[in-house]
């Protein structure tokens, strides 16, 4: 079973002396700490069902999909669980439903076979790929589109591949078995999940916001306003002379991998992670921290959409708009202008037109046109403090009682999830009613009345109150792999891999120590590595690397700018005149074209365990670049592929990368199935003797 936590933090603990006088200050400790840590955790009743698998699948996202889209095409027997009921996460249940591109992949379609099938499913559904003219991507569509068009594409996989699909909507996990398992490590040997329901007579589950619901869908317990199903998932029992490979010996007899949006199993799992900023160093100069900051992840955003009308709409203040008013802004004074803040993400355009204006500024608002908001000093919600970060930390996962047996809650903060969504409601009342800027001053924003908040089970977020069923998220924990060659500490994709920064800048040689610039200017020396080391730095010449880093254990690739949304300095997020956390930005900016390492899926400890989506082993600055729509789902293609394979080999992820940097022919056999199925490991002409990649912006 899961290990046990300390009942008491150590810091409470540390210097009370086993004195009489002191014991009943500590019993009275412990007795408050147990009071507050399991108070909301039930003892597990027996489940209503168990349910066997192949590959459990934590999180219906766009990792998850393709985990799913993977592994139905193999053949095998697929539970997915989401705690919405919708699949796709950015291009559905959390709203993001444009498509983060950029023209290096585009252009030349370098994309897995399953992303392009469902961007042909957009084509043929509104016979265009960009039904919303937005200018931001090339795709931009309804969400509720996103989740119908991506759950027919699994259960045509399913249908091809004879296998079979199992979901799990309304569900979250609520403990794992874990247990050593036959190679010396551990293995997830069943994890127990809570399906919601309405109860009789209830409205329907997204009648109410998350907020006011995440914490009952972990509760054990039926309430008044759910019924619930507990479901145990187990291992299936395969036919040792079936065609699946299966006539192996099978050191795994299933594989789970999580791709939720924060990395929950992650969390309840406790394996070696990483949360917020990392400390600064060679690898990660360009930290806005010397020591780390676990508080200070990206903001997340709560969507919504508003749609074009003829006549001026009555908008209603909200009660709550005056607390968040003071964050409100177009940000930037070439981004001051309402036409390009709405066309920006529109989903849909009334009157398609084959030629725009080359200045979105231009582009024209017809009444019927749909916008979905997702703007950084708008519904953006971004806190950054110890009082109000969203993920809890593992201190804080601890003092909260969630790594107890039975505790664990979803490891999120309810009440900046409301924050969250009240913020973004404020914001559409902003853009249609709001006078005010806090960034670009008086007389900048006008209002722009001719608009209505769509809202209802059938509008385009399908919730009650027009939000998005779950937030946007930029970020969550993310797993430290390994300990192997090259990573003593474990295995990390880190800014310097991937980054086109100048790191000869003075903020470098001020910032960082003699040696470890040093080492920063050795570690990007690429093929003069061995004439760099041990060499004076060149502090007028860059150094001197100009791709990112191969990885021999490469399975999937991604292009997209180290793209943040910091946190703020002060909490709440909200507070008048509060500023962006100071150097979180100096991280941005262009990367190259990049891989996804077989390393960064494998967590420790865990042999069964295999990591899709924003949790993969990234740094900070890195994960910024690793976040997107198309990356999401090449990382789902490596763990739905790494999944199968290693049960049809008998063989566990961590065997195929621990022989590194020598030769591992298994390796090399799941690179070219990935390559034959259509799945890119590798940019074209990608070689280690190969600099000239200035031109890949």
């Amino acid at each position: 079973m899961q290990r046990q936590s300390q009942l008491l933090p150590q810091h409470l603990v540390r210097g009370i002396s086993p004195t009489r006088s002191c014991f009943s200050l500590l019993v009275s400790l412990i007795t408050l700490a147990l009071a507050t840590s399991v108070a909301d955790a039930t003892p597990p009743r027996a489940p209503d069902q168990e349910v066997a698998c192949e590959i459990l699948v934590a999180g219906g996202g766009l990792a998850g999909a393709a985990s799913a889209y993977e592994s139905l095409l193999a053949g095998r027997t697929v539970c997915i669980t989401d705690i919405t009921d919708w699949i796709g996460g950015q291009i559905s249940s959390q709203g993001t439903s444009a498509l983060d591109e950029r023209p290096t992949q585009r252009q030349q379609l370098l994309y897995p076979q399953g992303y392009l099938e469902f961007r042909e499913s957009i084509k043929r559904k509104y016979g265009r790929l960009n039904p919303g003219q937005c200018w931001v991507s090339e795709s931009c569509f309804m969400p509720y589109d996103g989740h119908k068009l991506l759950f027919d594409q699994l259960e045509r996989a399913a249908k091809r591949g004879k296998g079979t699909l199992k979901w799990y909507p309304n569900t979250v996990i609520k403990e794992l078995d874990i247990s050593p398992g036959t190679q010396g490590g551990e293995q997830i040997q069943s994890a127990i999940a809570i399906q919601i329901k309405p109860a009789p007579g209830q409205p329907p589950v997204n009648a109410e916001p998350l907020s006011q619901i995440l914490e009952d869908a972990y509760r054990y317990e039926n309430s008044a306003r759910f019924h619930k199903t507990i479901v145990r998932f187990v291992p299936m029992t395969r036919d040792r002379n079936s065609s699946n490979g299966n006539n192996v010996a099978q050191p795994a007899q299933w594989y789970v991998i999580d791709a939720t949006e924060t990395g929950e199993l992650i969390g309840l799992a406790d394996v070696p992670y990483r949360l917020g900023v990392d400390p600064r160093s060679p690898l990660e100069p360009s930290s806005s921290s010397a020591e780390g900051n676990p508080y200070c992840t990206q903001g997340f955003t709560y969507t919504f959409a508003m749609q074009a009308t003829k006549e001026p709409q009555q908008h209603v203040k909200p009660p709550f708009y005056d607390r968040y008013a003071p964050y409100y802004s177009y940000e930037l004074e070439r981004l001051a202008n309402f036409n390009l803040v709405y066309t920006y993400r529109r989903i849909w355009s009334e009157k398609y037109q084959k030629t725009l204006p080359s200045n979105p500024r231009e582009y024209p608002i017809n009444p019927g046109d749909i916008s979905m908001q997702n703007w950084t000093w708008g519904n953006d919600y971004r806190p950054g403090t110890a009082q109000d970060n969203l993920i809890y930390t593992r201190q804080q996962l601890e003092s909260t009682g969630q790594l107890e047996p039975g505790g664990w809650m979803g490891g999120l903060r309810t009440e900046t999830l409301q924050a969250g969504e009240e913020h973004a409601i404020g914001f559409f009342y902003w853009l249609v009613q709001g006078t005010t800027d806090s960034q670009l001053g008086d007389g900048v924003k006008q209002p722009n009345p001719n608009h209505r908040y769509l809202s209802g089970l059938d509008s385009p977020m399908g919730t009650a109150n027009g939000l998005s069923k779950y937030p946007y998220m930029r970020e969550g924990r993310r797993i430290i792999g390994r300990p192997g060659w090259g990573h003593p500490d474990g295995f990390t994709v880190w800014e310097i891999d991937i980054s086109r920064a100048d790191y000869s800048d003075e903020f470098y040689r001020t910032n960082l120590l003699p040696e470890e610039y040093r080492r920063l200017w050795e570690s990007l020396s690429g093929l003069q590595t061995l004439e760099a080391i041990g060499q004076k730095p060149n502090l007028e010449g860059r150094p001197s690397r100009s791709r990112s880093t191969i990885f021999p254990d490469s399975v999937g690739i991604a292009h997209y700018a180290i793209d943040f949304h910091p946190c703020m300095t002060l909490s709440p997020p909200e507070a008048p005149g509060n500023t962006e956390l100071e150097g979180e930005r100096r991280g941005a900016g262009t990367a190259y074209p990049f891989q996804i390492p077989l390393r960064a899926l494998i967590p420790q400890r865990i042999d069964n365990l295999l990591i899709a989506g924003k949790s993969i082993a990234t740094s900070h600055i890195a994960a910024a670049a690793y976040r997107v729509h198309s990356f999401e789902w090449s990382s789902g293609v490596a763990a739905g592929k790494t999944a199968n394979f290693s049960l049809e080999k008998g063989i566990l992820p961590y065997q195929l990368v621990d022989n590194l940097p020598q030769r591992e022919p298994e390796l090399e056999e799941l690179q070219t199935r990935l390559v034959d199925s259509g799945n890119p490991i590798a940019f074209p002409n990608t070689s280690i003797f190969n600099n000239t990649w200035e031109d890949w912006k």
